[in-house]
């Protein structure tokens, strides 16, 4: 029987990290790729990671996190091959992200969903800090358990900061029934996402289940509920085209 199987699992604890560097000729350098399982990292590219689970989890209790650390002038794109499915077990589970982004890099975070089992009880934290002149998309999605079931619950908090000042500070919670199905929350909605970009779109925009808003710093965050992940995925591109479509080709994000 698997480890994580086994009555009386004690929580996991387990850590993952990329940082970049760069190349006497300007190219971007993998110079660092630490894994431990679940929180497996592999090169796909030049300057690509991919996240692939090689364990189930985060199973309650579990303890993962994952550092990047984006040396200036480089660029670093992270994504996952499968989603992320959280699972209920013997307490909370956390997941907790930390980046940092030097001045002029570019950091591009798109993984798959995480996908909330029922049952579950699970913490997302991600904190960004960013140079000045840095430029980051950072995706996250969330879909409320799997086809047929009800919901875990999720506490998901991310903080950005840009040269020291807040950017954007934001929290929600999935899972209490109560709440999610009120139409002033998620409705009949079965997702929500959020993309972070340092661009600053021109103006605000809403369409149908997915809003565009200018941060009063330098940024803008895409907001999406929809029915399934790939209604999800289309309104959150939709919005990150055109956050980028309506700023000017020069604009560079300064804070």
């Amino acid at each position: 029987m698997p480890a994580s199987a086994r009555p009386g699992r004690r929580g996991m604890r387990a850590s993952a990290a990329v940082a970049t560097a760069s190349s006497p000729d300007g190219r971007t350098l993998i110079r660092r790729l630490a894994s431990a399982p679940p929180l497996t990292l592999r090169q796909t590219g030049p300057y690509t990671v991919h996240l692939i689970s090689t364990a189930a989890g985060p199973l309650g209790g579990d303890r993962l996190s994952l550092d990047l650390d984006v040396a200036p002038r480089t660029t670093l794109e992270l994504g996952s091959v499968a989603s992320t499915l959280v699972l209920p077990g013997d307490g909370t589970s956390e997941m907790l992200v930390t980046a940092r982004v030097g001045a002029g890099a570019t950091l591009r975070f798109t993984p798959e969903p995480t996908v909330l089992a029922a049952g579950c009880e699970h913490r997302l934290l991600v904190r960004l800090e960013l140079a000045a002149d840095a430029e980051v998309l950072w995706r996250e999605e969330i879909v409320f358990g799997r086809h047929g079931e009800a919901s875990g619950r999720c506490h998901a908090r991310f903080d950005a900061t840009c040269d020291g000042r807040p950017v954007l500070r934001q929290e929600f919670t999935v899972g209490d029934p109560a709440v999610d199905t009120s139409p002033a929350v998620y409705g009949s909605a079965r997702c929500v996402g959020t993309t972070f970009l340092t661009t600053s779109a021109k103006e605000p925009v809403v369409a149908e289940g997915v809003a565009v808003l200018p941060l009063a710093g330098p940024g803008t965050l895409v907001s999406a509920l929809a029915a399934d992940a790939v209604q999800l995925r289309s309104r959150l591109e939709w919005g990150e085209r055109t956050t980028l479509t309506s700023s000017p080709a020069a604009l560079k994000p300064t804070c």
